[in-house]
């Protein structure tokens, strides 16, 4: 495999500004001389967490608008990592605060990146189980949908063309991955 230099940041400015995002102009200078402009949201260099929580053989999701695509989607409980927490902390809170339990055993699966094209995006995924019940107060502009569904239908949603959140999709693969490694 051939080691590339990164391109050289030549200038970064802010170009546009909302309330919660900053779009940025990055000019680079490629090794080979190449100039180009890319554009990326602000790095706001924040991890987020995904939580896979499994209970009585279920898994359970929550159903919450998405404004990118203007309905509402079936997702794992997810967010920010708030200053001062570690993952696995900013895990177990988003349990508390959108399903209403804790979890007292939470598996790091995997850490992946959603967009980095164009964002920093670092999102850590848990295996959440051993669930009790435990609420916090979260967020969210209204009460969530909670959805249980089978573990033995995971091939189902996968293969469901309604389920097609990239991050989702992923988050329940390597669950999937995970699931057939610890049975044997």
């Amino acid at each position: 495999m051939i080691t590339k230099q990164p391109p050289e940041i030549l200038s970064i400015k802010t170009v546009a500004k909302s309330r919660i995002f900053s779009v940025q102009a990055v000019d680079l200078r490629f090794s080979n001389g190449e100039l180009r402009t890319y554009e990326r949201l602000t790095p706001q260099r924040r991890s987020s967490v995904m939580v896979l929580p499994i209970h009585e053989d279920h898994l359970i999701f929550v159903k919450e608008y998405a404004v990118g695509p203007e309905r509402y989607e079936l997702t794992f409980p997810k967010g920010i990592v708030d200053q001062g927490e570690q993952p696995i902390e900013s895990a177990n809170r988003e349990l508390q605060e959108e399903i209403g339990f804790g979890a007292k055993s939470l598996v790091p699966l995997r850490t992946l990146y959603s967009s980095p094209s164009h964002m920093y995006g670092l999102m850590h995924l848990f295996v959440a189980t051993d669930l009790y019940p435990s609420q916090l107060t979260g967020d969210e502009p209204e009460p969530l949908e909670i959805v249980r569904y089978p573990l033995a239908k995971i091939d189902e949603l996968l293969a469901d063309p309604a389920f097609a959140e990239s991050r989702n999709l992923s988050a329940l693969f390597l669950l999937r991955d995970y699931l057939n490694q610890t049975k044997g």
